[in-house]
């Protein structure tokens, strides 16, 4: 496959965010990530991964598309072949992106198989679209018996039917696609459907908005590379319709959509710039949220930034699983009460967690704070991973903090599961994945930023010089990182390191949790050799000089075990400790344990030690210690929290019991 340099230098790609650009917008965010087909990933931790979801997990699902039916659905649509719809109605979607991934994996990786297994899918995908644009194959497949919960017609049931929610989808698709190969066959599908949503939503128009929310950012991806600002107004309308009404529908208690009776489950039960709390289903709030700062940004909304950052304080400073975790119920996969985070039943959704991440990111570009990327980092960590396996076939659908190997909390399994009949996370990992690399560096006007500790190199472009940044680390095992910096010429700008908040006895900002003992040991910055002052602004240490050819910036990070204790108000966890080091989380399998971990008790002040076990888990550092089990002290293992069950079904617990 040839690629187009003109192209991938007009195109800005930041995947999952969706910050790609072609026509550049008049107002956008003050930071631009650094693109990741321009980052070279070396990493022991990342690579692997990028690695397996590329040769495993995107073939794996796009097999599992094939076979469960999610592909004839569109074939069925178009009238390739007779057959019934099967699934759910926003089945599509899990079409649409595990092409995402596969488009991400082609910008990087040439694959001329994939890349034409890829146009033969949208040809499929072309013969479902009807003449008008209309893409939903759940109606036309089945006009004579509608899928349950679409509606008798076009846009009647949007609280529930996904209509505009699998458009999204379908636009990020579309675009990466299009940035991937230089292809228009997908785009122009998209472009087709949304102009039928410009001629058909609108002040003017039909008032509705969807009850799921992602068409948003899919509309702000294709304003990015198309230029048509209708596509922007339209993902502004949408956002500014909720709270209004949604034409709802009113469903008997008990029955399966009865969740849609509330307003609150959809984040529709107040405008978007006076809402304050995050409430309802987990995913659909994360991607509201990163949508909504898509449109500050490209807007300039400061009502959008005012309500994003309020409710920014509320997730994480109230809401949020030691994890990164977001939503604490299984009913209705929705966030609780303040404070409310059990372990055991916790939810934690990996869509959520990828939600967060998108939107944590898009805040760090509006604000420039280390906060954003202290949030970012611990669920990347701990509340991503996990959700796929080391091999790449399997996941988790929730994220519990707890398991006594019997209740089922993965949709009916107590471990990871192939495929769900929602397959909604699968797919998302098969996205997300190859996109970490986009999330490493940033710059602005004379500035780089360097967010991730991450073995890798980059060309970044300040003023018109280019920048080479490489990055050696074995993080996040050891604190060392090291940061040459090598201009194509001698210039002055400012290269800012994020200072973790773990490292500056801050596990998060806010008090939802806090480490039990703060430690003297601080990170320590040389440039070249020479020991330089922090100088701290937004968490981030600015090195502002003259820069030559082979300068080198280290970082040390203090890589304490540490224990953590939740604020007084998380029932659940009194009395009870975590344990971290660096920005993973630790917890303790029953089989390191004579079966059981829910009975371990930490003594009051524990010895830990670490080691690095290279066969195991593919090579990870475990925290030795020990603790009282039936009365008696016996020798603690605990493991990152991403790797637990995958040695059989057994008990788990990030919190343990601590003795007074």
């Amino acid at each position: 496959m040839k690629k187009s340099p003109v192209l991938y230098a007009l195109a800005v790609i930041f995947l999952l965010s969706g910050i790609v650009c072609q026509k550049a917008p008049s107002r956008d965010y003050p930071v631009r990530p650094v693109e990741f087909t321009n980052v070279k990933v070396m990493d022991d931790f990342w690579l692997p991964r990028i690695g397996t979801n590329q040769k495993v997990t995107i073939p794996f699902a796009m097999q599992q598309n094939e076979e469960t039916g999610r592909v004839d659905n569109f074939a069925i649509a178009g009238g390739l072949f007779e057959g019934n719809y099967k699934g759910e109605r926003y089945n599509d979607t899990d079409v649409y992106k595990v092409m995402e991934g596969a488009a991400y994996t082609l910008a990087t990786q040439p694959d001329q198989e994939l890349e034409r297994s890829l146009d033969e899918l949208i040809a499929v995908i072309a013969s479902a679209q009807e003449d008008d644009g209309y893409l939903f194959t759940p109606r036309t497949a089945a006009p004579d018996e509608p899928v349950m919960g679409i509606g008798e017609e076009r846009w009647s049931n949007l609280a529930v039917s996904h209509e505009l929610y699998n458009a999204g989808h379908m636009y990020e698709a579309a675009v990466a696609h299009f940035l991937a190969t230089g292809k228009r066959n997908f785009l122009d599908i998209a472009v087709k459907n949304a102009d039928l949503l410009v001629r058909t939503f609108g002040p003017d128009k039909l008032r509705l908005t969807s009850g799921h929310q992602e068409v948003e950012i899919g509309l702000v991806r294709l304003y990015r590379v198309t230029g048509n600002e209708d596509y922007l107004k339209l993902a502004k309308f949408f956002l500014d319709q909720r709270g209004k009404d949604l034409h709802l529908k009113i469903y008997p208690e008990g029955h399966r959509f009865s969740i849609y009776n509330e307003p609150t489950q959809i984040q529709a039960h107040k405008p978007v710039i006076e809402q304050d709390e995050a409430v309802g289903h987990a995913v659909r709030a994360m991607y509201m949220y990163a949508g909504m700062a898509d449109v500050a940004a490209l807007t300039g909304s400061q009502e959008y930034i005012q309500a994003l950052d309020r409710l920014w304080q509320n997730a994480v400073g109230k809401k949020m699983a030691l994890t990164g975790g977001l939503g604490a119920r299984h009913d209705r996969e929705r966030f609780g009460e303040n404070y409310e985070l059990p372990n055991l039943t916790s939810y934690n959704e990996t869509c959520a967690a990828i939600g967060s991440v998108m939107w944590n990111h898009r805040m760090f570009l509006l604000h420039r704070d280390a906060k954003y990327f202290d949030i970012l980092e611990r669920t990347l960590y701990n509340a991503v991973v996990v959700g796929v396996s080391l091999e790449g076939d399997t996941f988790f659908y929730p994220n519990p903090l707890a398991s006594d190997g019997k209740y089922r909390f993965n949709k009916g399994a107590a471990c990871r599961q192939p495929w769900f009949g929602t397959a909604c996370c699968p797919g998302n990992i098969a996205r997300f994945i190859p996109s970490v690399p986009g999330y490493i560096y940033a710059i602005d006007s004379d500035a780089v930023y360097v967010n991730l500790f991450v073995a890798s190199e980059a060309d970044v472009d300040i003023q018109g010089n280019l920048i080479h940044i490489r990055q050696e680390t074995k993080y996040p095992w050891e604190g060392q990182i090291g940061i040459e910096v090598t201009p194509a010429r001698q210039a002055e700008l400012t290269v800012c390191v994020r200072i973790p908040g773990w490292a500056m006895n801050r596990p998060v900002p806010g008090d939802l949790y806090k480490y039990l003992d703060e430690i003297d040991d601080r990170p320590l910055l040389t440039v070249n050799g020479e020991a330089t002052p922090l100088n701290l602004a937004n968490g981030y240490a600015h090195i502002r000089r003259q820069w030559k050819d082979g300068d080198i910036v280290r970082l040390d990070l203090p890589m304490a075990v540490r224990l953590v204790q939740s604020h007084p108000e998380v029932e659940e966890n009194a009395g009870k400790v975590a344990m971290e080091r660096g920005p993973l989380v630790y917890c303790v399998e029953g089989i390191d344990h004579g079966g059981n971990a829910l009975d371990l008790v930490l003594p009051g002040k524990p010895e830990m030690s670490v080691e690095f076990k290279p066969d195991l888990f593919h090579g990870i550092a475990v925290i030795k210690g020990q603790a009282f089990q039936n009365g008696a002290l016996r020798e603690l293992t605990a493991i990152p929290y991403y790797a637990w069950s995958h040695r059989g079904v057994g008990e788990m617990a990030v919190w343990l019991d601590r003795e007074r």
